[in-house]
């Protein structure tokens, strides 16, 4: 490819080197980038059979195209500028008008030309962009079939390849031990004190985590043999912290080891490499074992996470083992043939005998029976489970003695490193369930130290758990998807690529979703939403506090701010997650209609609750009366208004029926209230006399106003007595319960000292009982026995006697 920018035309580009500085800055870009690529396509080709490499030149290329885009966004802004320039100066004046001013006519072909200009370039970031994409793909297919090949590779199997391992195993074996010797002989001379300072110094931190973490976990770290019956929760906890503490500890050890030997310069390249396999190794067996001892708990059968005997624990932990051992020492010897340049024959050797040995193990692993059947016989695993553990060994086995001594080894190594990875990530699931019982995580060591140092109730308690299991159940698969990945052979480059990709944006069809600006955007609305709930308090508390504002005044503007700032918040995130509403413009047109017509109760009462808030008819701590309701006003929102009734009872009035239906409000301007109560005298009593009794009694109580003066009123009289009502008024009307019950004791002790009578209404008294009969069944049943012996006596007498008592016919 020739020059970048060899296609713009002369005059262009003088008019762009004199007329806009940014399209020389985004050439001498476009330059770099053009050079940068053709070195990545140097790279390709050099790393054809080298995966690592292959990923590391594709991300570069990545990052290549991101600055290219970014390069080409630079010219939006002037080219803009051109654009609105060009229109504000018009098109040119055709033939047989008056010529336009030589200025405008050269300023417009200075724009022009530099808008060619811009153009060009544009093509040309183009051009390099598909340029770019075509050896991104390039890579992709390089790595498909290098990893098929390695898979597929097939070597020869046959009886002269132990012949050559023997002899490549002997003189390999004295070529190794002349290397380390002379590498130890180095640091006895020289890096001796540097070697136990850095030993030591790595031990010291791995103490320092292994005993932390007993001390803050502790009875979650190991075992309770005391416990007879302990939750399932526990026996989780104690797995997983038995397992992750120790081996994060080893991997400190390790890890510092390494890191300061290199640091000290203890490390030559050779023995480097051999030795961060070797405590790779290390690290996965170790793992391996103290995963399997933790599941399986030979020791304690009571903390033991699956159903299985204990003859059966103690083989299935030493089987797992051994798989993790071969297959470790597999991975070094491998690590070792290639740093020492051995021959080929003593990798396939070593690794068919390594594969074949792991694949009898996990064949073996399958043949055992772990617990006891009903009929007291030993019991087989799942046959699921059982026939993929029979599967993948025997696919091993075969593999390796086919001569696919590449898939053999690949499929070894992940039984074991991806079999560990997974049981960890499912013992992880199982906790976080486990913590999301109600009432699990209150009965674990860590809740009652929680619950004890805070405070919490067991609500609060369970909340938190739910918290805790969600945030143990996103690290699982944050750490345990992107690790299987890797150990199926993707880079960290890849890993790197998708998480750009899915944080930049994924576009499907017309529409982009960015995590990072979905993540902004929830971000953005937290801070609005807690920045309006500041503000409220303080303009409530601090401003309209002690400017003595109306309470039901700072109610309303309280909630109107509140919703005022969540809806600016929800506008500005949506604006910070870069989502464009117009995307949704056709949704919400189709819409439109039919939530139209299922939320016009919703709108209505929406609606009425801004005028509620706006008119205020009423307020908070109001004593209305809505119908069959009456109560104080506690809360207007713009749904509803709570009202609590003077039972205590909360009623949800929707604004809609405040809004259309009659309300009163007695504290609506103020407080001053009549209060009315009514009394009857007899007849016969001194009407006159009741009359001014009444009236003092009124004038004397020390809550009724004097001005205006109470008043009693001769109201009618009544079919039984004279009745007279008492009318005082009162500075605040939710006294008046208590002002009508003070005045009418006042009336009851006054009438009776002056003998003025209060008639009452005649009260209905019941006759006495005819006789003593019950009246119930065993009455009627008694009657109906005389009747019945009546008649039987009767029928018994002769037809003479029956006839005896017959007066004679008359004449």
């Amino acid at each position: 490819m020739g020059l970048a920018f060899s296609v713009f035309p002369a005059g262009a580009q003088n008019v762009g080197q004199n007329g806009s500085t940014i399209v020389d800055e985004q050439r001498v870009a476009m330059d770099r980038l053009r050079l940068a690529t053709d070195e990545l396509e140097k790279n390709i080709a050099a790393n054809a059979e080298v995966d690592a490499g292959l990923v590391d030149t594709r991300l570069q290329l990545e990052e290549a195209e991101r600055e290219l885009i970014r390069t080409s966004v630079a010219f939006r802004p002037r080219l803009a500028e051109i654009n609105g320039r060009l229109e504000q100066l018009g098109a040119p004046p055709a033939e047989g008008q008056p010529p336009e001013p030589e200025l405008i006519t050269s300023e417009r072909q200075a724009l022009l030309a530099e808008k060619a200009e811009i153009n060009a370039a544009l093509g040309v970031a183009e051009d390099q962009s598909i340029r770019i994409n075509g050896l991104i793909t390039r890579i992709t297919e390089m790595r498909r079939d290098l990893f098929s090949r390695l898979l597929t590779r097939r070597y020869d199997i046959g009886s002269a390849l132990a012949g050559e391992v023997a002899e490549a195993a002997q003189i390999e074996i004295g070529e190794f031990y002349r290397t380390v010797s002379s590498w130890l002989r180095f640091v006895v001379q020289f890096k001796l004190r540097s070697v136990l300072f850095a030993t030591f110094f790595a031990l010291l931190a791995a103490a320092v985590l292994l005993i932390g973490g007993r001390r803050l976990f502790g009875r979650l770290f190991e075992a309770d043999g005391d416990v007879e019956n302990p939750s399932y929760l526990s026996r989780l906890s104690v797995a997983f912290w038995s397992t992750l503490v120790p081996t994060a500890a080893i991997a400190v050890f390790l890890a510092t080891t390494y890191l300061l030997y290199d640091y000290f310069g203890v490390l030559r390249d050779d023995i480097g490499t051999m030795m961060t396999w070797l405590f790779i190794v290390i690290g996965l067996v170790f793992f391996v074992h103290r995963l399997g001892s933790s599941v399986l708990s030979p020791r304690l059968p009571n903390w033991r996470l699956i159903a299985v005997d204990t003859r059966a624990a103690r083989l299935l932990l030493w089987l797992v083992s051994a798989t993790a051992i071969f297959t470790g020492i597999d991975v070094f010897l491998s690590t070792v043939y290639g740093v020492l340049d051995s021959p080929l024959s003593l990798t396939v050797g070593e690794s068919l005998i390594a594969t074949v040995l792991t694949g009898i193990l996990v064949v073996l692993i399958g043949l055992v029976r772990p617990s006891t059947g009903e009929d007291g016989g030993p019991r087989q695993w799942h046959p699921l489970l059982r026939s993929t553990l029979f599967l993948l060994g025997g696919v091993t086995i075969a593999a390796a003695l086919f001569g696919y001594i590449g898939l053999a080894r690949f499929l070894s190594t992940q039984i074991v490193v991806t079999g560990a990875v997974l049981a960890t990530m499912y013992i992880g699931f199982l906790s976080a369930r486990a913590v999301a019982e109600e009432g699990a995580f209150a009965n674990t060591a860590l809740g009652r130290r929680i619950e004890g140092r805070f405070s919490l109730d067991p609500a609060t308690l369970d909340q938190l758990a739910l918290v805790v299991s969600t945030a143990i159940n996103i690290l699982i698969v944050v750490v345990g998807v992107p690790l299987i990945l890797f150990l199926w052979g993707f880079q960290p480059a890849d890993i790197q690529a998708w998480v750009y990709k899915a944080a930049t944006g994924i576009t499907i069809g017309s529409f982009t979703i960015s995590f990072t600006g979905i993540l902004s955007g929830v971000l953005v609305f937290i801070l609005g939403f807690f920045l309006t709930r500041w503000f409220q308090g303080w303009l409530d508390g601090s401003v309209m506090a002690r400017g003595k504002v109306d309470a039901g005044v700072r109610n309303s503007i309280r909630t109107v701010i509140g919703y005022a700032g969540l809806a600016i918040a929800a506008l500005i995130a949506v604006s910070a997650a870069g989502i464009d509403l117009s995307n949704f413009a056709l949704i919400a047109g189709g819409l439109s209609l039919g939530i139209g017509f299922g939320l016009q109760n919703v709108v209505s009462n929406f609606v009425s609750g801004l005028i509620l808030l706006a008119e205020r008819p009423f307020k908070a701590g109001d004593w209305i009366v809505a119908g069959a309701v009456s109560g104080t006003v506690k809360k207007i929102s713009v749904r509803a208004t709570e009202i609590e009734t003077f039972q205590r009872q909360t009623v949800i009035l929707p604004n809609s029926e405040l809004i259309n239906s009659a309300v009163g409000n007695w504290t609506h301007r103020n407080k001053l209230g009549r209060v009315d109560i009514k009394v009857n005298v007899a007849y016969d009593s001194d009407s006159k006399r009741a009359h001014d009794l009444m009236l003092g009694i009124a004038r004397e109580h020390p809550l009724v106003l004097k001005n205006p003066e109470p008043f009693v009123l001769f109201v009618n009289f009544g079919p039984a007595a004279l009745e007279f009502e008492i009318r005082v008024f009162i500075a605040d009307i939710l006294n008046g319960n208590t002002v009508q019950n003070d005045i009418r004791f006042a009336i009851l002790e006054a009438f009776e000292r002056e003998n003025i009578a209060i008639p009452s209404t005649a009260r209905f008294i019941p006759p006495p009982p005819e006789e003593n009969w019950p009246t119930d069944d065993d009455k009627l049943e008694a009657e109906h026995f005389e009747q019945a012996k009546a008649s039987e006596e009767k029928a018994r007498q002769p037809p003479a006697q029956r006839r005896k008592g017959r007066k004679p016919d008359p004449d």
